[in-house]
């Protein structure tokens, strides 16, 4: 399962939840505003949201589309 860390008043956020949600990927979203944002911190040594992490431990800061989209395809995530 593919895990995102990010807060609803981020843009990047947004976009990349409705990127996801859009393409039919399961996801679980947690946010750094209710508790998360020490392991987003942890996970990628950044302050910067969101953080994707994928089933095969890699992860993504910041990603576009085309960045998250390629991640998916290399997984075989897209149904």
């Amino acid at each position: 399962m593919i895990t995102m860390y990010g807060a609803d008043w981020c843009g990047d956020c947004v976009r990349t939840k409705t990127q996801l949600t859009e393409l039919g990927v399961e996801f679980e979203f947690l946010d750094t505003e209710a508790g998360h944002r020490e392991k987003a911190i942890e996970i990628s040594g950044e302050q910067a949201i969101p953080v994707v992490v994928f089933p095969d431990g890699e992860y993504l800061v910041e990603p576009s589309n085309d960045e998250v989209e390629m991640k998916l395809q290399s997984l075989d995530l897209l149904p």
